[in-house]
């Protein structure tokens, strides 16, 4: 299990990179008018970009637990064969569990 998070956090971590510049450009967008800011708003008001909304919630929230779970390695603790598949499970659940608590917030609060 330690493996495939790392890959999967090697790939999330890009995906984070590309999804922080659209955000930074939707933000920028607001200077070239409402229209254009608009047609951003459409666009994630739809099926695709709610699941891309979703995931990408997934990706941040599986990419900070992984983080966490190295800061605790750097700190020496967690190399243990049993102790690195506990917390690769606990971070790999934990954030579908973190995922959810968003949507939820973030459906009740509109």
């Amino acid at each position: 299990i330690s493996s495939l998070l790392s890959i999967t956090n090697r790939v999330v971590g890009v995906i984070n990179f590309f999804a922080l510049m659209v955000i930074c450009f939707w933000a920028i967008s607001l200077f070239f008018g409402e229209n254009f800011y608009r047609s951003f708003e459409i666009v994630l008001n739809t099926f695709f970009g709610k699941f891309l909304i979703i995931s990408l919630c997934w990706t941040f929230s599986f990419q900070i637990l992984n983080e966490i779970r190295h800061l605790v390695w750097d700190a020496g603790f967690g190399f243990d064969l049993k102790v690195a598949k506990i917390s690769g499970v606990i971070t790999l659940i934990g954030s579908f569990i973190l995922t959810i608590l968003f949507y939820l917030a973030g459906r009740n609060s509109f």
